[in-house]
C-alpha cells in the first residue's frame, strides 16, 4: 500500500495521540502502518523505537511526578529487559526470522488491545518475583528485534495479577516503553549505524508528527471521546497485518 510521507505522518500523529493518553508509545501500530507501505526489517525497529522514545518519554514524566512510578518495587521489570532490548536490537536476524516474530508480536498485540480489565477491588494475585525479570527479559529482547515497545503485553499480565492501580499499571508500562525503546534503538545503531541515521533521515516528518500528537495526546482527556470503536479498529488492523505477514512468513520458509 502506497501512502506519501505526509499522509503516514498524518497517521503517526493520530496514533501517538490516541496512545499518549493512556501512556503507551503506539509502537504496535507504527510497526503495522510501516509493514503496510512496504517498510522492511531494516527499517521499521528503528523508526517505530524512535517514534517510541518521543512519545513515551512525555506520558513517564508525567505519571512519575504524579507519584504512579515506584521505581523500588519495578525494578526487577527492568534488571533483564534492558540489556536485552539491547541485545536483540543488535542481534541480525534474517528476513524470515523478523517477519516471524513481527505476525506473532503484532497478532498478540492485537488481542492485548481488545482485552479490557475488569474494574474489582481484589487482593493481588500471589507469584513469584523471579517471574518479573524473566517477563521483562523475554518483552525486551522482543522489542529490541522488532521495534515494538513491550507496554503493550506487560498492561494485561499486570491487570491479570492485580498488580496495582490502573495508574500505577500505566506509569509502569509507559517507562518500561521507555527504557527498552532506548536499548533497542541503541542496540539498532550498534548494527546499522550509518544506515540507522539515514533511515531515521527518510522518515523525519514522522519524528514532528508524532511529538505533536503525544503531546495533544497528554493534555486531553480521550477517553472522554469515546475511542473503545477507535481501540477495536485499531486492533482489527493490527491483526489484518499479522495474517499478511503470517502469509509473508509461510512463502519465505
Amino acid at each position: 500500500m502506497a501512502l506519501s510521507l505526509p499522509l503516514l505522518a498524518g497517521l503517526f500523529a493520530l496514533t501517538a495521540l490516541l496512545y499518549s493518553a493512556a501512556g503507551f508509545g503506539g509502537g504496535s501500530t507504527y510497526t503495522a502502518l510501516l509493514v503496510l507501505t512496504g517498510r522492511g526489517p531494516a527499517e521499521v525497529p528503528v523508526v517505530s523505537l524512535t517514534c517510541n522514545i518521543l512519545v513515551v518519554a512525555v506520558g513517564a514524566w508525567r505519571f512519575t511526578r504524579a507519584g504512579h512510578v515506584d521505581l523500588r518495587r519495578i525494578w526487577p521489570l527492568f534488571a533483564a529487559s534492558v540489556p536485552a532490548a539491547f541485545i536483540g536490537g543488535a542481534l541480525p536476524v534474517s528476513r524470515a526470522v523478523f517477519i516471524g516474530l513481527l505476525a506473532a508480536s503484532l497478532f498478540g498485540a492485537g488481542l492485548a488491545m481488545l482485552y479490557r480489565p475488569r474494574d474489582a477491588a481484589k487482593p493481588p494475585r500471589s507469584y513469584k518475583r523471579v517471574l518479573e525479570p524473566l517477563l521483562g527479559g523475554a518483552l525486551g529482547l522482543l522489542a529490541g528485534i522488532v521495534g515494538i515497545g513491550g507496554g503493550i503485553y506487560l498492561a494485561p499480565v499486570l491487570h491479570l495479577l492485580r498488580w496495582g492501580s490502573s495508574h500505577a499499571i500505566a506509569g509502569t508500562c509507559a517507562v518500561f516503553i521507555l527504557v527498552n525503546s532506548v536499548a533497542g534503538l541503541a542496540g539498532q545503531l550498534a548494527k546499522s549505524g550509518a544506515e540507522a541515521t539515514a533511515i531515521l533521515a527518510g522518515h523525519w516528518l514522522l519524528l514532528p508528527a508524532v511529538v505533536a500528537g503525544g503531546l495533544l495526546g497528554s493534555l486531553l482527556t480521550v477517553r472522554k471521546v469515546g475511542t473503545t470503536a477507535l481501540r477495536i479498529l485499531t486492533a482489527l488492523l493490527i491483526l489484518f497485518v499479522a495474517a499478511q505477514l503470517t502469509r509473508r512468513f509461510i512463502e519465505l520458509i
